[in-house]
Protein backbone atom coordinates (compact mmCIF):
# COMPACT_ATOMS: atom_id res chain seq x y z
CA UNK A 1 0.00 0.00 0.00
CA UNK A 2 1.39 3.33 -0.97
CA UNK A 3 1.77 5.99 1.68
CA UNK A 4 0.15 9.31 0.67
CA UNK A 5 2.44 12.24 -0.02
CA UNK A 6 2.19 15.75 1.31
CA UNK A 7 3.52 18.99 -0.18
CA UNK A 8 4.61 19.87 3.36
CA UNK A 9 7.51 17.57 2.88
CA UNK A 10 8.71 18.83 -0.44
CA UNK A 11 12.45 18.30 -0.43
CA UNK A 12 13.09 21.65 -2.08
CA UNK A 13 11.30 23.50 0.71
CA UNK A 14 13.18 21.67 3.44
CA UNK A 15 16.43 22.30 1.59
CA UNK A 16 15.76 26.02 1.51
CA UNK A 17 14.82 26.21 5.20
CA UNK A 18 17.86 24.18 6.16
CA UNK A 19 20.39 26.22 4.21
CA UNK A 20 19.02 29.75 4.40
CA UNK A 21 16.39 29.93 7.10
CA UNK A 22 14.18 32.23 5.05
CA UNK A 23 12.52 32.91 1.75
CA UNK A 24 14.45 34.25 -1.27
CA UNK A 25 13.63 37.26 -3.33
CA UNK A 26 11.84 36.40 -6.53
CA UNK A 27 14.05 37.07 -9.54
CA UNK A 28 13.47 37.38 -13.23
CA UNK A 29 15.32 35.73 -16.09
CA UNK A 30 18.08 38.34 -15.94
CA UNK A 31 18.73 37.67 -12.27
CA UNK A 32 17.22 40.99 -11.12
CA UNK A 33 14.60 41.05 -8.35
CA UNK A 34 10.97 41.26 -9.49
CA UNK A 35 8.60 43.23 -7.33
CA UNK A 36 4.94 42.44 -6.77
CA UNK A 37 4.98 39.25 -8.87
CA UNK A 38 3.28 36.31 -7.11
CA UNK A 39 5.28 33.10 -7.30
CA UNK A 40 2.36 31.25 -8.90
CA UNK A 41 2.40 33.58 -11.91
CA UNK A 42 6.00 32.65 -12.67
CA UNK A 43 5.13 29.11 -13.73
CA UNK A 44 6.22 28.45 -17.26
CA UNK A 45 3.69 25.65 -17.67
CA UNK A 46 0.22 26.36 -16.17
CA UNK A 47 -1.30 23.34 -14.48
CA UNK A 48 2.12 21.73 -13.93
CA UNK A 49 2.81 21.82 -10.18
CA UNK A 50 6.01 19.80 -10.64
CA UNK A 51 7.31 22.43 -13.06
CA UNK A 52 6.34 25.23 -10.66
CA UNK A 53 8.12 23.70 -7.70
CA UNK A 54 11.15 22.93 -9.82
CA UNK A 55 11.38 26.57 -10.90
CA UNK A 56 11.10 27.75 -7.31
CA UNK A 57 13.69 25.20 -6.18
CA UNK A 58 16.14 26.47 -8.79
CA UNK A 59 15.65 30.10 -7.77
CA UNK A 60 16.08 29.28 -4.10
CA UNK A 61 19.22 27.28 -4.84
CA UNK A 62 20.80 30.22 -6.68
CA UNK A 63 20.06 32.57 -3.78
CA UNK A 64 21.46 30.01 -1.37
CA UNK A 65 24.68 29.62 -3.39
CA UNK A 66 25.34 33.37 -3.36
CA UNK A 67 24.84 33.50 0.40
CA UNK A 68 26.95 30.40 1.02
CA UNK A 69 29.89 31.60 -1.05
CA UNK A 70 30.16 34.87 0.84
CA UNK A 71 29.78 33.09 4.17
CA UNK A 72 32.30 30.36 3.40
CA UNK A 73 34.84 32.91 2.20
CA UNK A 74 34.20 34.90 5.41
CA UNK A 75 33.08 37.93 3.39
CA UNK A 76 30.35 40.19 4.74
CA UNK A 77 29.54 41.33 1.22
CA UNK A 78 30.78 40.82 -2.32
CA UNK A 79 34.09 42.68 -2.91
CA UNK A 80 33.58 45.89 -4.85
CA UNK A 81 35.84 44.93 -7.74
CA UNK A 82 34.69 45.74 -11.25
CA UNK A 83 35.78 44.10 -14.47
CA UNK A 84 38.02 47.10 -15.20
CA UNK A 85 39.79 46.67 -11.85
CA UNK A 86 40.19 42.95 -12.51
CA UNK A 87 41.84 43.64 -15.86
CA UNK A 88 44.19 46.11 -14.19
CA UNK A 89 45.25 43.92 -11.27
CA UNK A 90 45.28 40.47 -12.85
CA UNK A 91 48.92 39.46 -13.39
CA UNK A 92 49.82 38.44 -16.92
CA UNK A 93 52.06 35.72 -15.55
CA UNK A 94 52.62 31.95 -16.09
CA UNK A 95 51.32 30.58 -12.75
CA UNK A 96 48.01 32.38 -13.04
CA UNK A 97 47.62 31.43 -16.69
CA UNK A 98 48.15 27.77 -15.77
CA UNK A 99 45.26 27.94 -13.31
CA UNK A 100 43.03 29.64 -15.86
CA UNK A 101 43.93 27.05 -18.49
CA UNK A 102 42.98 24.25 -16.10
CA UNK A 103 39.62 25.87 -15.43
CA UNK A 104 39.05 26.87 -19.04
CA UNK A 105 36.74 29.42 -17.41
CA UNK A 106 34.35 26.57 -16.59
CA UNK A 107 35.83 24.64 -13.72
CA UNK A 108 34.08 21.39 -14.71
CA UNK A 109 37.36 19.49 -14.79
CA UNK A 110 37.55 19.73 -11.00
CA UNK A 111 34.20 18.08 -10.40
CA UNK A 112 33.86 14.33 -10.02
CA UNK A 113 31.39 11.71 -8.87
CA UNK A 114 32.88 11.35 -5.39
CA UNK A 115 32.08 13.38 -2.32
CA UNK A 116 34.27 14.03 0.69
CA UNK A 117 33.43 11.89 3.70
CA UNK A 118 34.62 14.58 6.07
CA UNK A 119 33.70 18.12 5.19
CA UNK A 120 34.35 21.53 6.65
CA UNK A 121 32.22 24.59 6.15
CA UNK A 122 34.72 27.27 5.23
CA UNK A 123 36.89 27.44 2.15
CA UNK A 124 40.33 25.85 2.18
CA UNK A 125 43.09 28.03 0.75
CA UNK A 126 45.55 26.29 -1.56
CA UNK A 127 47.26 29.13 -3.38
CA UNK A 128 47.55 32.83 -2.57
CA UNK A 129 48.81 35.43 -5.04
CA UNK A 130 49.77 38.60 -3.20
CA UNK A 131 50.44 41.63 -5.35
CA UNK A 132 53.17 44.14 -4.49
CA UNK A 133 52.08 47.24 -2.62
CA UNK A 134 53.80 50.53 -1.92
CA UNK A 135 56.37 50.52 0.86
CA UNK A 136 56.00 52.33 4.15
CA UNK A 137 57.56 55.84 4.22
CA UNK A 138 59.78 54.80 7.16
CA UNK A 139 61.86 52.64 4.78
CA UNK A 140 62.10 55.28 2.05
CA UNK A 141 64.79 57.85 1.38
CA UNK A 142 63.56 60.78 -0.68
CA UNK A 143 60.46 58.78 -1.59
CA UNK A 144 62.28 55.64 -2.78
CA UNK A 145 61.85 52.72 -3.12
CA UNK A 146 58.12 52.63 -3.89
CA UNK A 147 58.13 48.83 -4.23
CA UNK A 148 57.61 46.30 -2.83
CA UNK A 149 55.63 45.40 0.30
CA UNK A 150 53.63 42.17 0.63
CA UNK A 151 50.85 41.90 3.18
CA UNK A 152 49.72 38.52 4.53
CA UNK A 153 46.72 37.69 6.69
CA UNK A 154 47.18 35.94 10.08
CA UNK A 155 45.43 32.88 8.64
CA UNK A 156 48.11 32.50 5.96
CA UNK A 157 50.93 33.22 8.40
CA UNK A 158 49.84 30.28 10.57
CA UNK A 159 49.61 27.94 7.59
CA UNK A 160 52.42 25.63 6.54
CA UNK A 161 53.90 27.02 3.34
CA UNK A 162 54.90 24.36 0.84
CA UNK A 163 56.22 26.71 -1.83
CA UNK A 164 56.78 30.44 -2.24
CA UNK A 165 57.87 32.14 -5.45
CA UNK A 166 58.54 35.81 -6.13
CA UNK A 167 57.66 36.73 -9.72
CA UNK A 168 59.29 39.72 -11.41
CA UNK A 169 58.70 40.94 -14.94
CA UNK A 170 61.83 42.00 -16.89
CA UNK A 171 61.50 44.41 -19.78
CA UNK A 172 62.41 43.13 -23.28
CA UNK A 173 65.94 43.44 -24.65
CA UNK A 174 66.98 43.77 -28.27
CA UNK A 175 70.11 41.63 -27.91
CA UNK A 176 71.13 38.84 -25.58
CA UNK A 177 72.25 40.44 -22.33
CA UNK A 178 73.45 39.31 -18.95
CA UNK A 179 71.19 40.74 -16.28
CA UNK A 180 72.15 40.93 -12.61
CA UNK A 181 69.02 40.67 -10.50
CA UNK A 182 69.27 41.51 -6.82
CA UNK A 183 66.74 41.57 -4.00
CA UNK A 184 67.30 43.67 -0.91
CA UNK A 185 65.35 43.43 2.32
CA UNK A 186 64.15 46.79 3.56
CA UNK A 187 64.19 48.05 7.13
CA UNK A 188 63.40 51.40 8.74
CA UNK A 189 65.90 54.09 7.83
CA UNK A 190 68.36 55.03 10.56
CA UNK A 191 70.34 58.23 10.95
CA UNK A 192 73.16 56.87 8.82
CA UNK A 193 70.68 56.00 6.08
CA UNK A 194 71.20 52.24 6.30
CA UNK A 195 68.24 50.25 4.99
CA UNK A 196 69.48 47.68 2.46
CA UNK A 197 70.27 44.08 3.29
CA UNK A 198 70.96 41.97 0.21
CA UNK A 199 69.25 38.60 0.45
CA UNK A 200 69.34 37.24 -3.11
CA UNK A 201 71.46 37.71 -6.23
CA UNK A 202 70.89 36.08 -9.61
CA UNK A 203 72.75 36.16 -12.92
CA UNK A 204 70.31 35.80 -15.83
CA UNK A 205 71.10 35.47 -19.54
CA UNK A 206 68.19 37.33 -21.11
CA UNK A 207 67.35 37.13 -24.80
CA UNK A 208 63.64 37.88 -24.80
CA UNK A 209 62.37 40.61 -27.09
CA UNK A 210 58.87 40.39 -25.64
CA UNK A 211 59.71 40.55 -21.95
CA UNK A 212 60.35 37.78 -19.45
CA UNK A 213 58.77 36.62 -16.18
CA UNK A 214 61.47 35.55 -13.72
CA UNK A 215 60.62 33.49 -10.65
CA UNK A 216 62.75 33.43 -7.50
CA UNK A 217 62.48 30.92 -4.67
CA UNK A 218 61.29 32.93 -1.68
CA UNK A 219 60.24 30.21 0.76
CA UNK A 220 63.07 30.75 3.25
CA UNK A 221 62.58 34.52 3.38
CA UNK A 222 58.83 34.09 3.76
CA UNK A 223 59.22 31.59 6.59
CA UNK A 224 61.36 34.11 8.46
CA UNK A 225 58.76 36.83 7.89
CA UNK A 226 56.02 34.57 9.23
CA UNK A 227 58.07 33.78 12.34
CA UNK A 228 59.00 37.44 12.84
CA UNK A 229 56.37 39.56 11.05
CA UNK A 230 57.80 42.73 12.56
CA UNK A 231 60.78 42.31 10.20
CA UNK A 232 58.61 42.38 7.08
CA UNK A 233 59.07 45.89 5.71
CA UNK A 234 59.23 44.70 2.13
CA UNK A 235 61.92 44.33 -0.50
CA UNK A 236 63.59 46.29 -3.26
CA UNK A 237 64.07 44.61 -6.64
CA UNK A 238 66.66 45.61 -9.25
CA UNK A 239 67.69 43.92 -12.50
CA UNK A 240 70.57 45.79 -14.19
CA UNK A 241 71.85 45.10 -17.69
CA UNK A 242 75.52 45.79 -18.65
CA UNK A 243 74.60 49.41 -19.45
CA UNK A 244 73.16 49.99 -15.99
CA UNK A 245 69.52 50.00 -17.12
CA UNK A 246 67.08 48.59 -14.58
CA UNK A 247 64.85 46.09 -16.44
CA UNK A 248 62.69 45.09 -13.48
CA UNK A 249 59.13 46.44 -13.65
CA UNK A 250 58.37 47.67 -10.14
CA UNK A 251 56.29 50.73 -10.91
CA UNK A 252 52.78 50.46 -9.49
CA UNK A 253 51.45 53.23 -11.72
CA UNK A 254 49.73 53.32 -15.12
CA UNK A 255 51.35 51.45 -17.98
CA UNK A 256 52.40 48.49 -15.84
CA UNK A 257 48.99 46.82 -15.52
CA UNK A 258 49.37 43.10 -15.03
CA UNK A 259 53.17 43.34 -14.82
CA UNK A 260 53.57 44.14 -11.12
CA UNK A 261 55.75 41.89 -8.95
CA UNK A 262 53.75 39.38 -6.96
CA UNK A 263 54.22 36.54 -4.51
CA UNK A 264 52.82 33.08 -5.20
CA UNK A 265 52.27 30.89 -2.13
CA UNK A 266 51.15 27.29 -2.00
CA UNK A 267 50.02 25.91 1.34
CA UNK A 268 49.49 22.38 2.56
CA UNK A 269 45.98 20.97 2.23
CA UNK A 270 44.41 18.12 4.21
CA UNK A 271 43.82 14.77 2.54
CA UNK A 272 40.32 13.39 2.92
CA UNK A 273 38.78 10.11 1.89
CA UNK A 274 35.95 10.00 -0.60
CA UNK A 275 32.95 7.77 -1.23
CA UNK A 276 30.88 7.10 -4.29
CA UNK A 277 27.75 8.98 -5.25
CA UNK A 278 24.24 7.52 -5.00
CA UNK A 279 20.84 9.09 -5.65
CA UNK A 280 18.06 9.81 -8.12
CA UNK A 281 18.90 12.05 -11.10
CA UNK A 282 16.42 13.82 -13.37
CA UNK A 283 16.51 16.36 -16.18
CA UNK A 284 14.39 19.43 -16.93
CA UNK A 285 12.00 17.39 -19.11
CA UNK A 286 11.35 14.79 -16.41
CA UNK A 287 7.84 14.33 -14.96
CA UNK A 288 9.26 12.74 -11.80
CA UNK A 289 7.45 13.96 -8.67
CA UNK A 290 9.80 12.36 -6.13
CA UNK A 291 12.70 14.25 -4.61
CA UNK A 292 15.32 14.27 -7.33
CA UNK A 293 18.57 16.02 -8.35
CA UNK A 294 18.33 18.37 -11.34
CA UNK A 295 21.13 20.08 -13.31
CA UNK A 296 21.82 23.74 -12.59
CA UNK A 297 24.65 25.90 -13.94
CA UNK A 298 25.64 28.93 -11.88
CA UNK A 299 26.79 31.92 -13.95
CA UNK A 300 28.79 34.41 -11.88
CA UNK A 301 28.82 36.96 -14.69
CA UNK A 302 25.02 37.00 -14.53
CA UNK A 303 25.35 37.80 -10.81
CA UNK A 304 27.65 40.72 -11.66
CA UNK A 305 30.38 39.04 -9.59
CA UNK A 306 33.44 40.05 -11.62
CA UNK A 307 35.61 39.50 -8.51
CA UNK A 308 35.39 35.76 -9.16
CA UNK A 309 38.07 35.14 -11.78
CA UNK A 310 37.45 31.46 -12.48
CA UNK A 311 35.36 29.54 -13.03
CA UNK A 312 32.91 31.96 -14.58
CA UNK A 313 30.35 29.17 -14.48
CA UNK A 314 30.04 25.86 -12.66
CA UNK A 315 27.53 23.01 -12.32
CA UNK A 316 25.91 23.22 -8.88
CA UNK A 317 22.71 21.13 -9.24
CA UNK A 318 19.60 21.42 -7.05
CA UNK A 319 16.93 19.26 -5.42
CA UNK A 320 13.21 19.33 -6.15
CA UNK A 321 10.27 17.00 -5.60
CA UNK A 322 8.19 15.37 -2.89
CA UNK A 323 9.00 13.12 0.01
CA UNK A 324 6.47 10.56 1.17
CA UNK A 325 4.37 11.29 4.23
CA UNK A 326 6.25 10.74 7.52
CA UNK A 327 9.54 10.91 5.63
CA UNK A 328 11.66 14.03 5.90
CA UNK A 329 14.16 15.35 3.39
CA UNK A 330 17.51 13.88 4.37
CA UNK A 331 19.73 15.03 1.56
CA UNK A 332 21.10 16.89 -0.42
CA UNK A 333 24.67 15.82 0.05
CA UNK A 334 26.82 18.79 -0.88
CA UNK A 335 30.22 17.30 -0.17
CA UNK A 336 31.72 17.97 -3.58
CA UNK A 337 34.19 20.83 -3.58
CA UNK A 338 34.53 23.64 -6.09
CA UNK A 339 37.94 25.03 -7.01
CA UNK A 340 37.77 28.81 -7.22
CA UNK A 341 40.07 31.69 -8.12
CA UNK A 342 38.91 35.02 -6.78
CA UNK A 343 39.83 38.45 -5.41
CA UNK A 344 39.25 38.94 -1.69
CA UNK A 345 38.36 42.26 -0.08
CA UNK A 346 42.09 43.11 0.17
CA UNK A 347 42.50 42.79 -3.61
CA UNK A 348 44.61 39.65 -3.17
CA UNK A 349 44.09 36.70 -5.50
CA UNK A 350 43.12 33.51 -3.71
CA UNK A 351 42.97 30.03 -5.20
CA UNK A 352 41.35 27.39 -3.06
CA UNK A 353 38.58 24.91 -2.43
CA UNK A 354 35.04 25.77 -1.35
CA UNK A 355 33.40 22.67 0.11
CA UNK A 356 29.75 21.77 -0.18
CA UNK A 357 29.01 23.84 -3.31
CA UNK A 358 27.82 21.01 -5.55
CA UNK A 359 24.73 18.91 -4.79
CA UNK A 360 25.71 15.33 -5.64
CA UNK A 361 22.53 13.59 -4.51
CA UNK A 362 19.04 14.22 -3.21
CA UNK A 363 16.62 11.94 -1.38
CA UNK A 364 14.39 11.30 1.63
CA UNK A 365 15.10 9.65 4.96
Amino acid sequence: MLVPRSPAFLCCLVLWLELCGGEPAERGADGAPTEGVPLATAAEEPGCPVCLWRKHSKEMRLESIKSQILSKLRLKEAPNITREVVNQLLPKAPPLQQILDLHDFQGDSFQHDDYLEEDEYHATTETVISMAQETDPVVQIEGNPHCCFFNFSPKIMFTKVVKAQLWVYLRPVQHTSTVYLQILRLKPVTEDGSRHIRIRSLKIDLNSRIGHWQSIDFKHVLQNWFKQPQNNWGIEINAFDPNGNDLAVTSLGPGAEGLHPFMELRVLENNKRSRRNLGLDCDEHSTESRCCRYPLTVDFEAFGWDWIIAPKRYKANYCSGQCEYMFMQKYPHTHLVQQMLYFNDKQQIIYGKIPGMVVDRCGCS
